[in-house]
C-alpha cells in the first residue's frame, strides 16, 4: 500500500500515523530511537507491507503488471489501491479526503521535530503538489508515476502504467476492494497487540 492507505490504517491516533507514514525510510532497529507510539506506526507499516506483499489478491493485481514492469509491479499497484481508496473515500470514512489530508499536514506540522530527515524534505513536495489529493484521478496518479519513473532514469517504465489501469480498470477495482477488506480487518487487530 502507498502513503494514504498507510495513514488511514493507522486509525486516529496522530503518532502512529507519523510512524506507518515515514516508515520506509527507517531501517532495522533505528525505529527504536522514536517515541513508543510512532514505533507502533512503524511496526504497523512493515506488518502491512508483509501481510500484502503475500496476499494472493494483490499478486493477481501485479501479475497483470510483470511482464511490463518486472519488480516495479508492486509498486505501480500500491499506487493503483491507494488511488481506489481516494476515489471511495466515501466507502471508508465519514470525513471529508480534503479535511482530513490537511489535518493530516498539519500533525506532520505539528510534530516536525520527530520526523525523520528524509520525511523532513519529502514534506514541502507532497504538500506544494498535494500527493495525497491527486490519488483521486487517474491524471493525478499518471503524474505521480511519472515522477517516480524520472527517479529510476526512467528506467522502470511506470510513467506508462496507467494505460493498464485504464485497460483493467474494473479488475484492479474489484481487487482492491475485496483485498482492502481484508486489510482493515488485519490492521484493526494488529494494532491491539503493537
Amino acid at each position: 500500500m502507498n502513503f494514504l492507505a498507510h495513514i488511514y490504517l493507522s486509525g486516529n491516533n496522530d503518532f502512529i500515523k507519523i510512524g506507518n507514514f515515514m516508515a520506509d525510510g527507517i531501517r532495522g532497529k533505528q525505529f527504536e530511537n522514536f517515541p513508543e507510539e510512532i514505533q507502533k506506526g512503524i511496526l504497523l507499516h512493515r506488518a502491512i507491507d508483509t501481510f500484502t506483499d503475500a496476499h494472493p489478491v494483490f499478486r493477481e493485481s501485479t501479475k497483470r503488471l510483470h511482464e511490463r514492469y518486472h519488480h516495479y509491479a508492486g509498486v505501480i499497484v500500491d499506487i493503483f489501491y491507494d488511488h481506489f481508496l481516494a476515489k471511495n473515500w466515501k466507502m471508508y470514512s465519514d470525513e471529508n479526503l480534503k479535511e482530513y489530508i490537511n489535518r493530516f499536514y498539519q500533525s506532520l506540522h505539528t510534530n516536525h521535530d520527530l520526523l525523520s530527515e528524509k520525511t523532513k524534505g519529502l514534506l514541502p513536495y507532497m504538500e506544494k503538489q498535494n500527493w495525497l489529493l491527486s490519488y483521486q484521478s487517474i491524471a493525478g496518479i499518471d503524474q505521480i508515476l511519472s515522477q517516480m519513473d524520472r527517479r529510476t532514469n526512467n528506467q522502470s517504465n511506470m510513467r506508462f502504467a496507467t494505460e493498464e489501469l485504464k485497460k483493467h480498470y474494473t479488475d484492479f477495482e474489484q481487487e482492491f476492494t475485496v483485498f482492502f477488506e481484508e486489510l482493515r480487518t488485519y490492521c484493526t487487530q494488529k494494532l491491539t497487540t503493537l
